[in-house]
């Protein structure tokens, strides 16, 4: 059963705080290893990226089955279901429009002294993309990352999936035809992401990386930061869902294990007005548990994680919202406008009983990676933003310079940094000797 908080309770506090401190995360020590692997890429390239996919993968390859070959994508596509081609292209076009709307525009612009300021946008060069491989086969998340890189106009576009005992998932590699990447190749783990980093004879290094993945993957995130940009480190998947009496329980209790599901430290919290309601949630979990197929997993997250808070009003329901931060956010209320904009700190938020989370997770359009562990109080999810930079630009007049660079020999030999004053002086010197 899942914890039972009621916010009328003196101990609320002490239990809101107590759950919103749980450990989820499965983090054993993995840093250890993963530098080790990291070293062993960094030392020996391929020949370190084979042997490790041979001990964890169990398949042997060699450079040059290192990448998944165009036939090999055209046969494995060739298998896709009809309704299931025509599910990810649609989501793929959902996608694509969703982020088309996010690029960013150049600006110049000259000011009052007469210089000319402004900024430019221009993608990473080249990117690589992180898709779990196994029994963790997700399609969804190859478009949910490439789909931004490409329309944020990055050049290359490399993914690594993981093919345990050599399969290969068709929706994956379809995925990654329709969302335009240029090269996929067999691997995963902290291996993967250090040969995307660092480069080996066969895979060429990447600017950006991107992606979920385990422990090991997030640990060697961590690792090549800095070396590459990274999107974030993914912690078990999480839910809120925020609802009034008027909904049907088992519409709420079906929203709830769509994040319980995906893993035993997954979190799915109900904040409702309605004690009574939640008793129904919590009953319509249970049933529903009996026969999901996929109900090891999720009723480990609902018993060890779940909860159930009961609030007075919805005013209250949203403060607790934003201490919780959550990755998903539902507002199944009789206006979910309003509520929204009282709300600050959350992932992705959906609008109502007719907006499950799984739409955000499939088609809706809006990226499905989203900041999880409170960071929503400070990320955002993965957007075109990730694949772009900002370059700023400057141009300065002559009367511009006369303007404003006295401010700057201030400034500088107020840092005791001559050279700095010295290189304005210099050019205002020329000036007064006109």
């Amino acid at each position: 059963m899942p914890q039972f908080l009621d916010h009328s309770d003196p101990d609320f506090e002490t239990q809101f705080t107590t759950l919103l401190n749980a450990k989820r995360e499965d983090s054993p020590d993995v840093d250890a290893i993963v530098a080790e692997i990291i070293g062993d890429v960094r030392n020996r390239g391929d020949a370190a990226v084979i042997a490790l996919t041979e001990r964890f993968d169990r398949i042997a390859l060699t450079p040059d089955t290192l990448r998944i070959s165009a036939d090999e994508v055209a046969q494995a596509v060739a298998q896709v279901d009809a309704a299931d081609r025509s599910a990810l292209e649609l989501a793929a076009e959902r996608i694509r429009a969703y982020h088309a709307r996010q690029m960013p525009d150049d600006a110049q612009w000259t000011d009052d002294a007469g210089a000319t300021l402004g900024w430019r946008w221009t993608p990473v060069s080249a990117a690589g993309l992180y898709v779990p491989g196994g029994l963790a086969s997700y399609p969804s998340s190859v478009l949910m990352n490439a789909i931004p890189a490409k329309v944020a106009g990055v050049g290359r576009l490399a993914i690594t999936v993981p093919t345990p005992d050599g399969v290969i998932n068709p929706l994956v590699l379809l995925a990654a035809q329709i969302a335009g990447v240029d090269e996929i190749y067999r691997i995963g783990g902290a291996q993967a992401i250090a040969a995307l980093a660092y480069g080996t004879d066969t895979i060429a290094p990447v600017d950006k990386i991107t992606g979920p993945g385990n422990a090991f993957v997030a640990a060697a995130k961590r690792r090549v930061f800095g070396k590459v940009g990274i999107d974030m480190i993914a912690g078990p998947s999480e839910i809120l869902v925020i609802a009034d009496g008027d909904n049907d329980p088992d519409w709420i209790a079906l929203d709830l294990l769509s994040q319980a599901e995906h893993d035993e430290s997954a979190q799915s919290l109900l904040i409702t007005t309605d004690a009574g309601f939640g008793r129904a949630v919590a009953d319509a979990v249970n049933a529903r548990l009996e026969t999901l197929e996929r109900r090891a997993i999720a009723g480990a997250s609902w018993r060890d994680y779940g909860a159930i808070i009961t609030v007075p009003d919805l005013a209250t329901a949203a403060t607790l919202s934003d201490r919780i931060a959550p990755e998903h956010l539902e507002l199944c209320v009789a206006d979910p406008a309003a509520l929204s904009d009282q709300i600050t700190h959350a992932g992705a938020i959906f609008l109502g009983q007719w907006t499950p989370e799984a739409i955000g997770d499939y088609i809706g359009g809006p990226n499905h990676v989203l900041p999880t562990a409170r960071s929503a109080r400070f990320s955002s999810g993965l957007s075109v933003m990730d694949f772009v930079k900002r370059t700023t630009l400057a141009q300065m007049t002559p009367d511009a310079l006369r303007a404003i660079g006295p401010g700057a020999e201030r400034l500088a030999a107020s840092e005791s940094l001559e050279a700095h004053g010295l290189s304005v002086t210099a050019r205002l010197r020329k000036l007064n000797d006109r």
